[in-house]
C-alpha cells in the first residue's frame, strides 16, 4: 500500500507540482532552489506513495551515516498533500525509519517547517515524532508578527523612524543586490566574524530564479546605499532572510523606517511577518540585542525545531 522511492531528476515535475499543491510546502521546497548547491550535499530525497498516489515529500540529504532534513534548507520536514491522514503520516515515518535502519543508517536529524508557512494545519508529523520517541536536539528561536493582531512598535522603533523621516531616508525595491551585499558583508564580518550563507552570485541567481518570491528592499541617504533587507514571500509567511546597515544608516533609524514600511504597508495583507532566529548553536544561546530589535517591532516567539532519532534505539 505504501511505498517509497529516492529522488532523482526524473521526478522533478512531479516534485515540484506536488510542492505548489501542498498544505504546507514553500518556493524555498522547490528543486531549483534545492538543487542551486547541490554540489554540496549528497541528496538523498524521499517521495511516499500511497497505492501509486504522491501523498508526501521529505527534502533530504545524507552525510556518513545520517540522513538529514536538508542541510542547505531552514526546514524541511514532511511536506504533505491536503488529503493525507494522521495515519498515512505514521505508516509513512514507520516505513521511512524502517528502510534507514536496513541501509545502516545510524541518526534521522529532522528539521520540521514551523507552523506560520501552513496553508492549512500540517502537524501531523510532530505527533508522529512524539509517536516514534524522537528527542528536541534543537530549538531555534524567530520572531514573528500575525499581522491580524499586532503589537504596537515601542518607543525605541518609532523614535527611529522619526530620526528617518527628519534625514530624509528613502526605501526603494532593486534587483541588483551589489551595494546591499557589501554593506551586509561589513557587518556580518565586522559584528560576528563571519558572511552571508549566499554568495552575491548565489542570491543573483536565486533571484532570477524566484522573482516573485524573493526581493530586495535598500534604504539610502542621499545617493548612498546605507541599509537593506532581502525578503523571502511564501503564501502565509514574509521572511527576513538578511538585514543589515552601514554605521550611518543606524544613526539614521534607517531600519525602523524600512519594517515599518513593509510591516504597515507593503506586506500588510500576508499573514505573517516572520523576523528570523535570535539565537545560535541550535538555540541555546541567545542573543539578546537583535531580540530586543525584533520586538521592539511587535515580534513575538516562533520556535524552529529539530528533532532527532537515534536509529540503533528505535522498536517499530
Amino acid at each position: 500500500m505504501y511505498r517509497v522511492e529516492k529522488y532523482n531528476e526524473i521526478f522533478k515535475k512531479d516534485w515540484d507540482n506536488f510542492v505548489r499543491g501542498s498544505k504546507n510546502g514553500t518556493f524555498i521546497l522547490l528543486r531549483d532552489y534545492m538543487d542551486y548547491h547541490k554540489d554540496k550535499f549528497h541528496d538523498n530525497s524521499l517521495l511516499v506513495y500511497k497505492n501509486n498516489k504522491l501523498i508526501i515529500l521529505l527534502p533530504a540529504n545524507r552525510f556518513q551515516n545520517t540522513l538529514y532534513s536538508h542541510q542547505g534548507l531552514t526546514y524541511g520536514g514532511f511536506i504533505m498533500s491536503k488529503s493525507v491522514s494522521t495515519i498515512d503520516v505514521l505508516e509513512a515515518f514507520k516505513l521511512i525509519l524502517s528502510i534507514l535502519i536496513n541501509e545502516g543508517f545510524d541518526k534521522f536529524i529532522y528539521k520540521p517547517i514551523p507552523y506560520i508557512y501552513h496553508k492549512i494545519p500540517a502537524q501531523e508529523d510532530l505527533y508522529a515524532l512524539f509517536r516514534y520517541n524522537a528527542k528536541v536536539t534543537g530549538c531555534q528561536l524567530s520572531s514573528a508578527i500575525f499581522q491580524r493582531n499586532k503589537l504596537k512598535f515601542t518607543e525605541s522603533r518609532k523614535s527611529g523612524i522619526r530620526k528617518a523621516k527628519s534625514n530624509n531616508v528613502q526605501i526603494c525595491e532593486t534587483d541588483d543586490f551589489t551595494l546591499f551585499w557589501e554593506v551586509l558583508t561589513n557587518n556580518l564580518l565586522k559584528i560576528y566574524n563571519t558572511k552571508p550563507v549566499h554568495t552575491l552570485y548565489e542570491i543573483s541567481y536565486l533571484k532570477s530564479l524566484f522573482p516573485d518570491n524573493i526581493k530586495l528592499f535598500i534604504t539610502k541617504n542621499g545617493d548612498k546605499v546605507t541599509g537593506g533587507t532581502v525578503v523571502y514571500i511564501s503564501d502565509m509567511t514574509v521572511h527576513i532572510q538578511y538585514i543589515a546597515a552601514s554605521d550611518e544608516g543606524k544613526s539614521s533609524g534607517v531600519l525602523d523606517l524600512l519594517f515599518d514600511y513593509l510591516i504597515n504597508e507593503k506586506y500588510l495583507s500576508k499573514p505573517f511577518f516572520d523576523f528570523g532566529y535570535s539565537t545560535e548553536n541550535s538555540g541555546s544561546i541567545l542573543n539578546e540585542s537583535l531580540i530586543f530589535q525584533k520586538e521592539g517591532f511587535g515580534g513575538r516567539g516562533v520556535v524552529y525545531y529539530t528533532f532527532e532519532f537515534e536509529l540503533n534505539t528505535i522498536s517499530l
